[in-house]
Formats: C-alpha cells, sequence, structure tokens
C-alpha cells in the first residue's frame, strides 16, 4: 500500500468554445452566460491510499459547473485532464485521460449535459517494485454508484468522484465487483445483478466464460464477440434488459442469489476460475 497525492489541470480542449478561459488550471470555464455564469470542469485532488491488487481508489473529485450558456453551435467536444499523482517515496508522475462533454439544449426534453469517458487507460506508467502500472479509470461515483457516463444537472455545479485502478501494463483484468442480491422487484427479484469489470489496460474477451452461482443450474455464459474494454463495466441481471449494462441477464423467472448469503464464480471456458465474490453467510469472516 501507498500513500498517494494528487494534483490537475485543464490543459487542453478540442474545440474553442466562447469565453474559453482557465486552461492549463484546475477550473477551465466556457461560454456566454445565460442566466448565472458560464459552463466549465473543476478537478480537485486528494490524498489516498493505492494498493496494486486491483482495488479501485479516488483519484480525484470532477465538478461540472452547469449553468446555462448561449448556444455557439459547439455543443460536443473534448477536454483534456493531467493528473499529478505524487507517491510517498518521492516518486511523481502526471497521468492524462480524455473527457467528452456533450452540452444539450437547455430547453428539450433532456436538458442535463452528459460527461464520459472515451479513452480510460492513461498512456503513462509507473514502474513499482519492478512492475510497470498505468491508471486506468473505472468511472465516475455519482449518487452511491459507480457509472460510465456523468449525467449533469442543469443550472447547478455537480459533482462526482473519478474512481481509478493501478493496472499492470499488457494484460486484461476480469473481475466479479458485486453482488446486488436484494431487488426491489417483488417475488422474482428480477432486478438482481452481478456487476463484472476490466480493471487491466487492454480488451478482455470473455466469450464463453461462465457466471454461476452455487446451485446447478444457475450457470450463465457469455455469448461470442463479449468484450470488455478497460475500465468496462457490465452488469449480469436475474431479468431484466439493461442495454446501458451490456443487455445481458440469466432469463430467470425467480430469483438467483441467496439473500442469506451466496458465492459468485466467474470461469473461463476451460473451467478454470477468473474471479469471485462471496457475501453474507458465504463471505470470510
Amino acid at each position: 500500500m501507498s500513500t498517494v497525492t494528487t494534483t490537475g489541470n485543464w490543459p487542453s480542449m478540442s474545440a474553442t468554445p466562447p469565453n474559453l478561459e482557465g486552461l492549463s488550471t484546475s477550473n477551465v470555464r466556457w461560454g456566454i452566460p445565460a442566466e448565472s455564469g458560464k459552463s466549465g470542469y473543476v478537478f480537485t485532488g486528494k490524498t489516498t491510499d493505492v494498493v496494486t491488487d486491483g482495488t479501485e481508489f479516488v483519484i480525484g473529485t470532477f465538478t461540472h459547473q452547469n449553468f446555462p450558456i448561449q448556444s455557439n453551435g459547439v455543443n460536443r467536444f473534448e477536454v483534456d485532464l493531467s493528473v499529478n499523482v505524487a507517491f510517498e517515496n518521492d516518486l511523481s508522475r502526471d497521468f492524462s485521460f480524455r473527457f467528452r462533454h456533450n452540452e444539450t439544449p437547455n430547453d428539450g426534453p433532456n436538458p442535463e449535459d452528459i460527461v464520459d469517458l472515451p479513452t480510460t487507460v492513461s498512456p503513462e506508467t509507473v514502474v513499482i517494485d519492478g512492475v510497470t502500472y498505468a491508471v486506468v479509470i473505472t468511472g465516475f461515483k455519482q449518487g452511491g454508484n459507480i457509472v460510465t457516463q456523468f449525467i449533469s444537472q442543469e443550472n447547478g455545479a455537480n459533482d462526482g468522484d473519478i474512481v481509478a485502478v493501478l493496472a499492470r501494463v499488457g494484460a486484461p483484468d476480469i473481475a466479479i465487483t458485486t453482488v446486488n442480491y436484494k431487488g426491489k422487484v417483488k417475488y422474482t427479484q428480477a432486478d438482481e445483478y452481478v456487476e463484472i469489470i476490466n480493471r487491466g489496460t487492454l480488451p478482455g474477451n470473455i466469450s464463453g466464460f461462465v457466471l454461476g452461482a452455487d446451485d446447478p443450474g444457475q450457470d450463465f455464459t457469455f455469448p461470442p464477440g463479449t468484450i470488455l474494454q478497460p475500465g468496462q463495466r457490465i452488469r449480469i441481471y436475474t431479468n431484466q434488459n439493461h442495454p446501458q449494462w451490456g443487455g445481458f441477464n440469466y432469463g430467470s423467472g425467480r430469483p438467483i442469489w441467496n439473500d442469506k448469503g451466496d458465492t459468485a464464480v466467474l470461469r473461463d471456458p476451460n473451467g478454470q476460475q477468473v474471479s469471485d465474490y462471496s457475501y453474507g453467510s458465504a463471505a470470510t469472516p
């Protein structure tokens, strides 16, 4: 485990909207205010503990200052972020990422702006104990959930933590992150799900991988062509279809996951265990 301190700035953008200011600082702003202020991004660093076993950590907080601005025809552009990570042994590295901004019409049916991540893996690396790592952003922590798209409500400052991992360079790292075993749908608990992530720096082909519970007949096999990109999360629901999470489900009319405790196990096509996740009575004390 290592303690790190992060700072960040926004060095460049793919477009030049009106009134652009603050490039190469932690607070970049743009636009002609329609009401109270400009739109813009803020990065706030932090001090946190980091381990190299794939455990997620918060690299900093992202804030979108989403105030109405006059339309100027520049509604979709990319904003680069540079994050300096200072380790406790005086090792310091800059890691870069790209955010994609989607400015929506303020008077439309869905006025919320959307921010996503076209790239999640830093091109820069760091060597720790002889092993080369990159930083992989795995999502935004917003409203208690880690999501891949940041939904920003209009006329306010909306923030969320940026979650990342230190990943060994040159390989995927497929892992189960959680089991949502208490669904809100009565009787069938169709909204139960298992979440799986690729914490590595390369895409992972999980075609033919099998997700199973303890009991026979509770296996889900991933179809051919199932690829997880670095930082990508998918969910396998009991009996619901959510395209934004991959569109996978067991198609079961009854609950899959025991509310008292169970273990989700992911195996490759050869039957080798890739990852597991235990909860409740099945968890290790």
